[in-house]
């Protein structure tokens, strides 16, 4: 069980959360539409350094824009035995948020969440996807593959830029760029 915090103008309010840790900011500013892989780009470019400035590991973010209720999700990780918590959260979204303000590069309602990956981790890239390699994950893809877009088995390796899945008993080989979302499926 943790913590996690959402972030308003006029303070913070926390609340019990069983896990990830969210750090969560609220800004309203005009909209403006931009091809989300650009933006994706331009927020990367942004927030990497200011999080491992930080001494924190950029795991990835998620922008879902949805109008007044778009996310900027950020996911960061630690090599320090106690792993991420609250004020660590708390200190990126601080740091994030003053570039955001400064560099304005989302127009329009959005809110910050900053976040532990968990273990249900989002994967976001191949070197994330190598180190996962024998465990179980769950996909879905943008555009139907073989008939689906959704895919839950072993994750059995990486062939260039691609990402190998057996899901019973077959293997399925899936381009990274086809894949909109991933996360690992925790076994307990």
């Amino acid at each position: 069980m943790g913590f996690f915090v959402i972030c308003t103008v006029t303070g913070y309010k926390w609340k019990w959360a069983a896990s990830p840790f969210f750090v969560s900011a609220f800004r309203k500013l005009p909209f403006r539409r931009k091809r989300l892989s650009a933006k994706y780009t331009i927020l990367e470019e942004l927030i990497r350094p200011v999080v491992e400035g930080l001494g924190f590991q950029f795991w990835g973010m998620e922008y879902l824009s949805q109008g007044k209720d778009s996310v900027l999700r950020i996911f960061i990780e630690t090599e320090a035995e106690k792993g991420i918590d609250v004020e660590d959260c708390a200190q990126v979204s601080r740091q994030v948020s003053s570039i955001l303000d400064v560099e304005d590069p989302i127009t329009g309602e959005y809110n910050l969440e900053v976040s532990s990956p968990g273990l249900d981790r989002p994967l976001f890239d191949l070197v994330q996807y190598q180190a996962y390699v024998g465990s179980i994950v769950s996909l879905r893809l943008r555009v139907p593959f073989d008939g689906r877009r959704k895919f839950k088995g072993q994750l059995v390796g990486i062939e260039n830029e691609d990402i190998v899945i057996r899901v019973d008993q077959e293997e399925y080989l899936l381009p990274i760029d086809l894949i909109e979302k991933a996360n690992v499926v925790p076994q307990f």
